[in-house]
């Protein structure tokens, strides 16, 4: 009998033990586990400004909220720093560069709403800052009124009494750009004047106070558009591809047989190392690999209005004057995504429909409704939001993530 009691009593105690275990899991797994395909993850934001007026707006997908905001100027450019969480507003004819909050902070696997969304304290005037970049925690703008570089940090947004650094290379002005290596030294362009207009021949690699440390080694005949790996710069150049490294080393790679006078003025970064984007609208985009010395077709086409990598850079999204949007997988080059997105657009239109990509959905601009049409990428399904007048630029801020802790 005795013996019955106590094991009794044991099992009493084991299921005490294993109720509370399981309130214990209750208590501490406090993650938010949102594996719904058809709605976009908890913490991606879409930031948009406006061509005529100086709205700002801050659409959350996931929720279908809008907050509406006051830039400084209208018709602001918009790019999303390293970290995802800020963004760098470019007002190129306003000669100012301002920064926004978004308020998210990544905390390794799980995301926190660290503060409201905000403009940043960190702000800059400069003579026509034009190219935008953001590597090992800087946020730099090319300015193409005096040739010079203007550097902040994301860790002095919201730092009282922050601004820009000023890096003064010597430069004449011209349309530029600068690349970062992961060393902390920048490629920057040169003009000298041995090819008419705007456009700089040359790259040299600067320190962090504009001293020189490799002069260029190769003249081209004009250069427009870049991305950096951090380990390699590569620059769209009418000579061919400009690709340059942090030891001074140099190469051109050769466009394709059939590019003629065509060129890549636009370079974009993509998530494999040595690997990167190259597009013209004479002929399409292509995949170019730095290290094996190859240019291979993603797209041939010369009807492009749009192309952009996704938020991840895996993906390349190309959106057709036609309307049509057609998803790219940039390790396989196949396609993977096709359907039309929006009307036609005539080819002479003064303002375009602009494109941002997440893993799940395309953004994109209408500017003759002031909608954002969001696009499906898993069923193709579209739905439009009424975001301002009219929406002139587009980017994605925060993180493709939806796991929250509760402190």
């Amino acid at each position: 009998m005795k013996n019955k009691f106590y094991k009794l009593l044991f099992l009493f105690a084991l299921s005490l033990f294993a109720v509370s275990c399981s309130n214990d899991d209750d208590n501490h797994d406090d993650h938010d586990h949102d594996h719904d395909t058809s709605k976009e993850h908890t913490f991606v934001r879409v930031l948009l400004s406006d061509e005529k007026t100086t709205e700002l707006t801050l659409f959350d997908p996931h929720e279908d909220k809008i907050s509406s905001f006051t830039a400084k100027f209208a018709k602001a450019s918009l790019y999303t720093t390293e970290s995802g969480r800020y963004a760098g507003i470019v007002h190129r004819d306003n000669n100012f560069v301002e920064t926004f909050d978004s308020g998210l902070e990544l905390h390794g696997d799980h995301i926190d709403v660290d503060d409201v969304p905000k403009f940043g304290i960190l702000a800059t005037s400069a003579l026509k800052p034009t190219h935008f970049k953001s590597k090992i925690g800087e946020i730099l703008t090319f300015n193409d009124g005096d040739g010079t570089l203007s550097v902040g940090k994301e860790a002095d947004v919201n730092k009282a009494g922050s601004t820009f650094k000023t890096i003064n290379a010597g430069l004449l002005a011209h349309h530029g750009a600068m690349a970062t290596f992961t060393n902390g030294t920048y490629a920057i362009t040169v003009k000298d004047n041995s090819v008419t207009g705007t456009l700089p021949e040359k790259v040299k690699i600067i320190d962090n106070t504009g001293k020189t440390l490799f002069d260029a080694k190769i003249q081209t005949k004009g250069i427009h558009g870049n991305a950096s790996d951090g380990v390699y710069a590569v620059f769209g150049s009418s000579s061919g591809i400009l690709v340059v490294e942090s030891n001074g080393n140099q190469k051109l790679i050769d466009h394709p047989a059939d590019f003629g006078t065509a060129w890549f003025g636009s370079i974009l970064e993509t998530a494999s190392a040595g690997k990167f984007i190259g597009y013209t609208a004479a002929k399409g985009a292509y995949l170019i690999d730095v290290v094996a010395n190859t240019v291979k077709p993603i797209i041939a086409n010369t009807t492009i209005m749009q192309c952009k990598t996704s938020y991840d850079h895996k993906k390349l999204a190309v959106l057709l004057h036609s309307g049509e949007f057609k998803l790219y997988d940039i390790s396989s080059l196949q396609a993977i995504k096709e359907t039309k997105a929006t009307s036609e657009t005539a080819t002479d239109a003064t303002l375009k429909p602009q494109m941002a990509v997440t893993d799940r959905f395309a953004y994109i601009t209408s500017p003759t409704t002031g909608e954002l049409v969001q696009v499906n990428l898993s069923t193709l399904a579209i739905k439009k939001t009424k975001v301002s007048s009219t929406p002139y630029m587009i980017t994605v801020l925060g993180y493709e993530n939806s796991e929250t802790h509760n402190h």
